[in-house]
């Protein structure tokens, strides 16, 4: 998404020496300030960190800042939904409201921070449905477009969910930035 701007991104991945940084915030912007402080004090570099999860009404926003780690076992995207289906399972179907939630944290050099955290109102689904994205996609269920995140091409996804409205605003504050630079 940053494809045309004139920031050059990369990834934590390209800088082995980084530690990596526990997450244990109480909120998504607490982690997403966190990880890219953390970083930009040791790089001396523009960070940028997000922080992402679901939250469901029925069990009081849960998994939360938890949603990797929601089975106990980070990364394991089977088990967090199997965990959320059978923890939903008796709950009706006008009870499933969940939103996805991302925060982004923009740290200066100096260590001035910007945030954003946007938001994608949906369902969890009675069963897992397609094949595309990652983590709880298969089980968020979009009523108005009657399909789950998993069952959306790449560029509708990003129109609508919540890491492509950070993107946006993040997007938005680098032109403002260039701007005065």
């Amino acid at each position: 998404m940053l494809a045309g701007s004139p920031w050059e991104p990369c990834s934590a991945g390209d800088f082995p020496q980084l530690p990596p940084v526990v997450e244990d915030g109480k909120t998504f912007q607490e982690n997403a300030v966190k990880k890219a402080r953390t970083v930009a004090a040791i790089l001396k570099e523009w960070t940028l960190a997000d922080d992402s999860g679901l939250e469901v009404e029925a069990l009081d926003g849960a998994p939360g800042v938890l949603s990797a780690r929601f089975a106990g076992e980070p990364g394991n995207d089977a088990k967090n939904n199997e965990k959320l289906l059978r923890m939903m399972a008796k709950v009706p179907v006008e009870q499933r409201a969940a939103r996805f939630c991302c925060a982004l944290a923009l740290v200066s050099p100096e260590g001035e921070i910007w945030t954003t955290e946007r938001t994608c109102e949906g369902l969890i689904g009675l069963t897992p449905r397609g094949s595309q994205g990652f983590g709880y996609d298969p089980l968020f269920y979009l009523p108005e477009l009657e399909a789950t995140m998993a069952e959306l091409p790449e560029e509708k996804k990003n129109e609508i969910s919540h890491r492509g409205k950070a993107m946006r605003d993040l997007l938005e504050y680098l032109e403002e930035i260039n701007k005065i630079d």
